[in-house]
């Protein structure tokens, strides 16, 4: 009786160890779901900041003579935003 007390307390011991090891490997899966979700995020608004300076540059209102001073900062703006690579091959 003994013996099957403590077998049955030890598989119990076994089961909650490997329920809270699944726990733990979920709640890291979420996280870093979380974490991949952030940089997509951080990606999509790099790219909308880089999209609204681009139709800024070439809308009529920055093209216009009397902002002409704004449209040569804007484009180096988006020269910045390009690769080293490419950034320097403008030049």
């Amino acid at each position: 009786m003994l013996l099957t007390l403590i077998s049955l307390m030890w598989l119990l011991f076994l089961f909650l160890l490997v329920l809270l090891l699944l726990l733990l490997l979920l709640l890291l899966l979420l996280l870093l779901l979380l974490l991949l979700l952030l940089l997509l995020l951080i990606i999509l608004l790099l790219l909308l900041i880089r999209l609204l300076v681009l139709l800024m540059l070439f809308t009529r209102h920055f093209i216009s003579p009397f902002h002409h001073k704004y449209r040569n900062v804007l484009l180096l703006g988006v020269l910045l935003l390009k690769d080293n690579n490419q950034c320097t091959a403008n030049f």
